[in-house]
């Protein structure tokens, strides 16, 4: 028998600051683009009841883990729940298993901060959030360990909730952050653009991006939607998560890719290649920069195995046991 700790929501509940996520994330995506393997997303979609089972896995052998997600979302239930199991690279063994939902915010947010990092410009200040839940809250926390932002605009179509969000900001964070009406007024002047929705459809102008702008895209990983509009993607440097992923369900993408603007050489390289240094970031002030992030493993079992160490080391959750297949895969 193995003994594999098992996390509850509770167990890692602020257990790691964002500051922590991003670098974590940091060195993985650095992983990645030194060779680490990371595949895209499986997702299996199911009709009556509506839902769909996700799963993607990733291998960080210098972070010593290995797993991913496996998740559902819809069903009857109308909900989602997230099984986020790591292993020893090493050995195989399984390490931990998580209860996966209250990091997500976290280790994607790291992955947005990571990328802006690389590709927004350095005396960026200024920030618009499209968007007003937990994954735009995730994405606006994680930014602000990266960049000192002094001016933050925030537009979700619920005005009660993009005061709200607004609010709740202003006060974590040392700049200002403030709603407003309409996203075209979210992204005038702002130096770093992010979009945390389920919008099926641009939310924004593309011409009206000004030069110098980095955008990061997280809120949409299907085919058929897409959160920013061709103009966007055609006037960008274009980092994905993973170069795969771009052709399979990055719908912002493939929708350029569809009306002509951009061919298939308009990926510049993964982010994981940007991290490494393999491939440039921002060259120039001037530059447009997108990043577009559906999720992949390789966040997820950073975060994972950041929350397992800190878990370890203040003697939270408890053990389970897992018989290895030597033992147990008898037939009998």
């Amino acid at each position: 028998m193995t003994e594999t700790l098992f996390l509850e929501s509770s167990d890692v509940d602020g257990l790691a600051t964002p500051a922590e996520f991003v670098d974590a994330v940091r060195d993985a995506y650095r992983q990645r683009g030194e060779g680490a393997p990371a595949e895209p997303r499986t997702k299996l979609g199911n009709a009556d009841p509506p839902g769909f089972l996700t799963t993607y896995a990733a291998i960080l052998p210098d972070t010593g883990a290995m797993g991913g997600y496996m998740y559902t979302a819809g069903f009857g239930a109308e909900d989602a729940w997230f099984t986020t199991p790591i292993f020893d690279p090493e050995s195989g063994e399984p390490l931990a298993l998580l209860d996966g939902a209250s990091m997500n915010p976290f280790k994607t947010g790291a992955t947005g901060a990571v990328a802006a990092d690389e590709l927004a410009r350095e005396d960026a200040r200024s920030a618009a959030i499209i968007g007003s839940g937990a994954q735009a809250r995730g994405q606006l926390r994680a930014l602000a360990t990266v960049r000192d932002l002094e001016t933050v605009w925030v537009y979700s179509p619920t005005k009660e909730h993009r005061e709200a969000f607004a609010g709740e900001m202003d006060r974590r964070l040392d700049g200002s952050v403030a709603a407003v009406a309409s996203a075209a007024a979210a992204v005038e002047g702002a130096d770093i653009v992010v979009t945390a929705t389920n919008a099926s459809e641009p939310v924004f102008d593309g011409d009206a991006l000004e030069e110098g702008t980095h955008v990061t895209a997280m809120g949409q990983y299907n085919p058929e939607k897409r959160e920013l509009d061709a103009a966007t993607i055609e006037r960008a440097k274009y980092v994905p998560d993973l170069r795969d992923r771009a052709f399979q369900d990055a719908g912002s993408f493939l929708h350029a890719l569809e009306e002509g603007v951009v061919d298939e050489d308009h990926v510049h390289a993964e982010l994981g290649d940007v991290v490494a240094g393999n491939a440039p970031g921002r060259e120039s002030d001037e530059e447009i920069t997108v990043f577009d992030s559906g999720g992949t493993g390789i966040e997820t079992v950073a975060g994972a195995y950041l929350l397992y160490e800190k878990a370890t080391e203040a003697g939270l959750g408890e053990t389970i046991d897992f018989a290895p297949g030597s033992q147990a895969l008898t037939g009998e």
